[in-house]
């Protein structure tokens, strides 16, 4: 019977493979029982108030897809002008003035 163990502790399969094996199956159950932690954490968070929640829930039906669109229909989206942003060494204000000075005198 001694022997028998002995051998086994001696086998590679059984002293390198099982435990990997017991690392990757133990590993996943682990892994998913931590991200369920997490993701009920996140629902736990994200509950608001029910009058805050009515608040933001009526401001998101005031815009409504068609009045969007109605805005945009008139605008002249053919004939913008592309303007250079500025480098992080440039004042933005002066070189935005000089690109619409520089585009005034074209048109």
């Amino acid at each position: 019977m001694w022997n028998q163990v002995r051998k086994l502790q001696n086998n590679r399969t059984v002293k390198y493979g099982v435990p990997m094996l017991l690392l990757i199956v133990g590993g996943s159950f682990g892994l998913r029982e931590f991200t369920q932690i997490r993701y009920d954490a996140q629902k736990i968070q994200r509950k608001l108030d029910p009058a805050l929640e009515a608040r933001v829930k009526s401001q998101k039906q005031s815009v409504i897809l068609q009045e969007e669109y109605e805005k945009l229909k008139d605008q002249d989206l053919d004939g913008w002008k592309n303007i250079r942003g500025p480098r992080p060494w440039e004042d933005s204000k002066e070189q935005q003035n000089e690109q619409r000075a520089l585009l005034n005198k074209g048109t």
